[in-house]
């Protein structure tokens, strides 16, 4: 499949702001001074984002290609296996349901999908111009992946998470905690059943990772007549809502990717 190079630059620019918006919450957090620990809404995620927005950079244009392939391979596969305990150590304290509305259970298969995109490299189809980056350059063939059918089920996989993110955030279930919001007040979404119910923000202003299970997936609602004013950048960027935001924009790069590479 021919694709005109300009889609492939939009995509490629979406995922320069994911890495931008991934690197500047990992320095506003400060996960190393603050201490906060790897999970569900901790420094794994973001530097999960960070990595796969540059490999898909690098693979919708050449000149933003990075490292080698087999590099990616390394880093996807220790990804993969991060998320891949993530989320058994979810279905071990909440059950199955841990699979579906677990927040690793994405985060599991976008780091498999990037491994498959890296390792499952064709030689490059007949003539035209095609995807630059995967070791191909700009108007060359476009390479293709091999097992086309593991390729589809992963892209339907990618879009189903995608359309549950955009539903949970056009319902203002992805939405940012004022500061000085109790606990008692945050609420979470019904799919984050199997996620522990309370969530705890660090820093005085409510920013910060979240030291419990459950802080990319939890609602904070700031109460009517409040008269508080609106949130500050830094609560913006670290909100759960950025989070799901970056997913979402991936999840739909890497299907359309997956798709066109069939």
């Amino acid at each position: 499949m021919t694709t005109p190079a300009w889609i492939l630059d939009i995509f490629a620019a979406l995922m320069l702001v994911v890495a931008a918006v991934s690197a500047a919450r990992l320095v506003a957090a400060r996960p190393w001074r603050r201490g906060a620990a790897a999970g569900p809404a901790g420094p794994d995620v973001d530097v999960a984002h960070l990595l796969m927005a540059i490999a898909m950079a690098g693979m919708l244009t050449a000149s933003l290609t990075t490292l080698p392939n087999t590099a990616w391979d390394f880093i996807f596969g220790l990804m993969t296996a991060w998320f891949a305990w993530q989320v058994w150590r979810d279905a071990r304290a909440n059950g199955v349901r841990a699979l579906a509305g677990g927040h690793c259970a994405p985060h599991l298969v976008h780091s498999a999908a990037m491994l498959y995109m890296f390792t499952a490299l064709a030689a490059p189809a007949g003539g035209g111009a095609g995807m630059a980056g995967m070791g191909a350059s700009a108007g060359s063939a476009m390479q293709t992946l091999e097992y086309p059918t593991l390729a589809f089920t992963f892209a339907l996989i990618l879009a189903g998470y995608s359309v549950w993110d955009l539903d949970q955030l056009s319902g203002r279930r992805y939405v940012l905690a004022g500061a000085g919001v109790p606990l008692a007040q945050a609420h979470v979404p019904a799919m984050a059943g199997a996620e522990p119910a309370g969530i705890a923000l660090t820093g005085a202003a409510g920013t910060g990772y979240a030291t419990t299970a459950s802080a990319e997936s939890a609602v904070g609602v700031v109460p009517r007549g409040s008269g508080g004013s609106g949130p500050g950048v830094r609560t913006l960027l670290l909100s759960p809502g950025t989070t799901v935001g970056c997913r979402v924009v991936m999840g739909i790069t890497m299907a359309f990717m997956l798709v066109i590479m069939i």
